[in-house]
């Protein structure tokens, strides 16, 4: 049976629907998951980007691109009203919730629900609070440890070569996304593909130009 990371954070739709869709994508195999929050903004920092939500054209066609995927997938979704927003209390509120280790599905679920279904405010005062009392958190999300945790899950996932959020981790691969999931899929049932050396071939390609920053 493999086991499954899936690194996510909440202020990504696409990790909200791959969220969502995991069980039915991956429906006939056996394996197992846990649920890594992690920043992705220390991820587009480390690699010098901007977010889909930080370009602005790219932000109008990423809210319209999964709305359309959410309503095809069967997967309730409604825009936070404001986005991006500051992600770093859901995420610690999520790892406090296990006494250590990682959250699990119904955590996850739960403050996925909060962000992307009912349209309203993820970082609202009042809507936290609720929020945290639901989830009855094991640990002080503000505490100086989860803090460090989050941290050092972040590092973490960026030393291993992540670059995106929802990534999944199984073996030594790194699956990149919700379109992804089918590969992802092919993976678990052993397709002859994987041991046919193209994944490691992709990764001699060589470039034939690299642009440096202005």
């Amino acid at each position: 049976m493999k086991h499954i990371t899936c690194y996510l954070d909440f202020i990504s739709p696409y990790a909200y629907l791959a969220f969502e869709q995991l069980p039915q994508a991956l429906m006939g195999h056996s394996y197992s998951v846990s649920y890594q929050p992690i920043l992705f903004a220390a991820l587009l920092k480390h690699y010098g980007q901007l977010g889909p939500a930080e370009i602005a054209s790219k932000r109008a066609w990423t809210y319209r691109q999964v709305q359309w995927l959410a309503q095809r997938q069967g997967t309730e979704l409604q825009l936070p009203a404001t986005h991006p927003f500051n992600p770093l209390a859901l995420l610690r509120l999520a790892l406090a919730c296990p006494v250590q280790g990682q959250p699990n599905r119904y955590v996850c679920e739960t403050i996925f629900h909060h962000v992307w279904r009912g349209g309203a405010d993820a970082t609202d005062a009042t809507r936290l609070q609720a929020l945290q009392r639901q989830l009855a958190p094991a640990r002080d999300p503000a505490s100086a440890a989860v803090k460090a945790e989050l941290t050092a899950h972040t590092d973490e996932a960026i030393a291993q070569g992540l670059f995106g959020v929802p990534t999944f981790l199984v073996d030594d691969k790194l699956f990149w996304g919700l379109d992804a999931l089918p590969m992802l899929r092919d993976y678990l049932a052993g397709d002859a593909w994987f041991a046919s050396g193209q994944w490691e071939g992709a990764s001699a390609v060589g470039s034939g130009m690299v642009r440096r920053p202005a």
